[in-house]
């Protein structure tokens, strides 16, 4: 059976890319396999609420103060993702259950 040439050109693309991704993902165990850079142990404890701060200011960025269906949903979404945060120190918990509550808000209260 002949293979159309669209198939082979998303099958040599796929298999490219699969190759790069598992060379990139190997590559720093391989160069650094003895010890790890001070600056990558750096960035490694300080990137990563470096991107939830960008993050909740990307969402809270538009918030329209003078329409109470528009800023209530994210105000109350957000006072549950902080004090669920500060109770359970659980960052993917807190992402989950307020984007939840805010879809709830907006589709049932706020609509």
């Amino acid at each position: 059976m002949m293979l159309d040439n669209n198939f082979e050109y998303v099958l040599i693309a796929v298999s490219i890319m699969a190759i790069l991704t598992l060379i990139l993902r190997f590559l720093p165990f391989i160069l650094f396999s003895k010890k790890t850079p001070e600056l990558l142990i750096y960035l490694g404890l300080v990137l990563p609420y470096s991107i939830m701060a960008m993050l909740v200011i990307y969402c809270l960025k538009n918030i329209n103060f003078s329409d109470n269906s528009k800023f209530l949903p994210e105000f109350i979404s957000l006072l549950i993702v902080v004090v669920l945060h500060k109770w359970k120190h659980n960052t993917l918990l807190s992402i989950v259950v307020g984007t939840v509550s805010y879809m709830y808000l907006v589709q049932n209260f706020f609509n």
